[in-house]
């Protein structure tokens, strides 16, 4: 079932995209602002993304050129009152799949998201994931450091996906527990620092650099 977020903080607007989207078969999760669109996209658990522009917060073009500067590329459809000539060259240019104005009918909206994520479907699927001399094989499930095999746990393996696919970008923790874990923990808990450090470890220094008060960051 393909998840989709809906970055949208007009709340008539947002309940009747995500009602139309949910009876149409999709996992649908709404947020009112850009700041937490960014947060939410980067966890990597969606299939596509409708945006508005206008938001509190970061903007919607803040939030997809900052996506697509972090190597992001779900699928994301602009769902926008803007309308003029050069707010959609802007948005297209910044990275966005297509581009809707309001008012507009929901079945064409429907259709549009199934157009995308049947594109995004037939793209090549990312099997090896490198940085440095750093390789994982997401077929075999295969870590590497050099020459060096890296026997990784399941919670080890999706740490290192996750900042092998954003290299050069600082995680935070709530980010990491969000797409390694899947839900939130006592704020108070040490778990990604644990983890870092034990997946450190086995990698060899210098391969995650602690950004102090901000996260984690593979080194580019």
């Amino acid at each position: 079932m393909n998840r989709i977020l809906i970055v949208e903080d007009e709340e008539r607007i947002a309940s009747f995209v995500e009602k139309g989207l949910r009876a149409g078969g999709f996992t649908t999760t709404v947020v009112g602002d850009g700041d937490a669109a960014y947060e939410y996209a980067l966890t990597g658990g969606f299939d596509l993304i409708v945006l508005d522009i206008g938001l509190p917060g970061r903007d919607g073009f803040t939030v997809l050129r900052e996506l697509r500067e972090a190597r992001v590329t779900v699928p994301v459809i602009v769902l926008t009152a803007r309308d003029s000539v050069r707010d959609t060259v802007a948005g297209l240019e910044g990275g966005a799949d297509d581009w809707m104005t309001k008012p507009f009918r929901f079945e064409e909206l429907l259709a549009r998201v199934r157009l995308r994520l049947r594109t995004a479907a037939r793209a090549p699927e990312v099997t090896m994931l490198r940085s440095g001399e750093l390789t994982l094989d997401l077929r075999t499930r295969r870590a590497r450091a050099g020459e060096r095999l890296v026997d990784l746990t399941a919670r080890e393996f999706v740490l290192l996906e996750l900042f092998l696919r954003h290299p050069g970008q600082v995680l935070s923790r709530e980010q990491i527990l969000s797409h390694v874990w899947g839900y939130d923990f006592d704020p108070g808990s040490n778990i990604v620092d644990v983890y870092v450090r034990a997946l450190r470890k086995k990698l060899g220094a210098g391969q995650l650099e602690t950004v102090r008060g901000m996260g984690y960051r593979l080194p580019t």
